[in-house]
């Protein structure tokens, strides 16, 4: 005799960490990878990455397009819940073009396109589970008896 596995449900705010957390992982390792592309180093102690020049500038930049998903690790498990879905949905959103725009100029475009591809699907369920996030049905009685009663 089988029995079936309990399959519980997730909470929203579960969800919506663990797949922040695996585009900052999935973001952070693309770039780590790149390192191991051909000429990439050498154009990093020339002072280039792609077409930009090194500076502070550059590595503020980075640094905060990295920062921005950690901290919607943390945002998505304590905000409260309008705010949450509100917040995903607009960084997730903002987060499309961005991942987008790293393919230009890309030089292995196969290695390039499997990280934009598997970013904007984490993208994807995170617009998807922010904008279905369960609503409460209001309640037909009005406020409940005990709701009223402070003792």
């Amino acid at each position: 005799m089988t029995t079936s596995l309990e399959d519980q449900p997730m909470p929203v705010r579960a969800k919506l960490a663990a797949a922040w957390t695996s585009f900052m992982f999935l973001y952070a390792y693309v770039d780590i990878l790149n390192f191991f592309t051909p000429g990439v180093v050498e154009d990093i102690l020339d002072g280039r990455v792609f077409e930009f020049s090194l500076s502070q500038t550059f590595s503020t930049a980075a640094l905060t397009m990295l920062a921005v998903p950690i901290f919607m690790v943390v945002l998505s498990m304590t905000l409260p819940a309008g705010v949450n879905r509100l917040a995903n949905l607009i960084v997730a959103s903002l987060y499309v073009p961005v991942t987008v725009f790293n393919v230009v100029g890309a030089s292995w475009l196969y290695f390039y396109g499997l990280g934009i591809v598997l970013e904007l699907i984490l993208i994807a369920f995170i617009l998807r589970s922010a904008w279905t996030w369960p609503r409460i049905a209001p309640s037909v009685t009005g406020p409940s008896a005990s709701s009223s009663n402070p003792w």
